[in-house]
């Protein structure tokens, strides 16, 4: 009995520590393949963690080209930004010159419109005198056709011999002279201030000349006397002219000296000058008239030079 009680005890503790190798066998085999797991698991987390390093690193790797680009593209923008600038400042000042080319445009077409009326108030003015010193030379020319005067065909001026009017250097009008200047000056000077021609003539103008002996100071003083002595025989009322005229006359009148500037010369049988003056031809005074057509074709050329 006891024997069996024995045997039972020790089978009992044989038992235990069977049990107990058992378990603690059991706890290192999952511990170990908890170990094992976790290697694997931890393996893997490394595998992928690589994975995604690399790419995380492709990914930083684009982002840096993606980041190079924009600065490119940034820089790009900026350049274009810069010459858009530029192109606007250029386009501004385009626009401020063309303004401004318009507006001198402008003017010039007004200046070419007011130089255009101009020309057209001159060119009606013209027409209204056109041919009136055909009608004023005719009318002189009928004048005096029985006269011994000659009017000249071109300029209507008539011409007296300084030989016949004064003494030889003198300005003093003879006695003769006054008679002749009586007879002819009223005459021509009632047709150039007749009221058909009185509005178109601008100037009747006195002119003495010499020939060419002496100083040209000498004969200047010489030539003006001898005109301005004409002029003062015109002006008086004791010979032919009426008040009336006279004062129209001195409203017109002009005297010059020519001294021995204009020469007449001498004739060949062509009719064509020589070198030779004819120094009684030259020593005369003259008595001739301006247009007012003449102011108007001044005042043309004035426009044009101004054109």
């Amino acid at each position: 009995m006891k024997n069996k009680q024995r045997n039972r005890e020790a089978f009992s503790e044989h038992s235990y520590w069977q049990s107990y190798s058992d378990m603690m066998a059991a706890l290192l085999l999952i511990f170990v393949l908890i170990i094992a797991i976790t290697l694997a698991i931890y393996k893997q987390k490394t595998t992928d963690l690589d994975n995604t390093r690399l790419e995380l690193s492709a990914a930083q790797t684009k982002l840096n080209s993606a980041i190079a680009d924009l600065e490119n593209s940034k820089i790009e923008i900026e350049k274009s930004n810069e010459e858009l600038a530029a192109s606007l400042a250029e386009l501004q000042v385009a626009y401020a010159q063309a303004a401004l080319t318009q507006e001198e445009l402008n003017n010039a077409y007004l200046e070419i419109e007011n130089a255009r009326q101009e020309l057209t108030t001159t060119k009606n003015e013209l027409q209204d005198i056109v041919g009136i010193r055909t009608d004023i030379i005719g009318a002189l020319q009928d004048t005096f056709d029985n006269s011994s005067m000659k009017v000249d065909a071109q300029t209507g001026s008539i011409t007296f011999s300084s030989d016949v009017l004064f003494s030889y250097n003198s300005s003093t009008l003879t006695a003769d002279s006054k008679e002749s200047l009586k007879e002819i000056i009223p005459k021509y000077l009632d047709v150039l201030l007749q009221e058909r021609f009185r509005d178109y003539i601008a100037e009747i103008i006195i002119e003495g000349h010499t020939d060419t002996h002496g100083s040209y100071k000498l004969n200047m003083d010489l030539s003006y006397d001898r005109a301005r002595a004409v002029a003062n025989f015109c002006l008086d009322t004791q010979n032919g002219l009426s008040e009336t005229k006279i004062e129209q006359l001195q409203q017109l009148l002009t005297v010059n000296g020519k001294s021995f500037s204009m020469p007449i010369y001498k004739k060949r049988a062509d009719g064509s000058d020589t070198s030779e003056v004819d120094m009684a031809a030259s020593r005369r005074v003259e008595i001739k008239f301006r247009l007012k057509e003449d102011e108007m074709i001044e005042k043309i050329a004035a426009i044009l030079e101004q054109e």
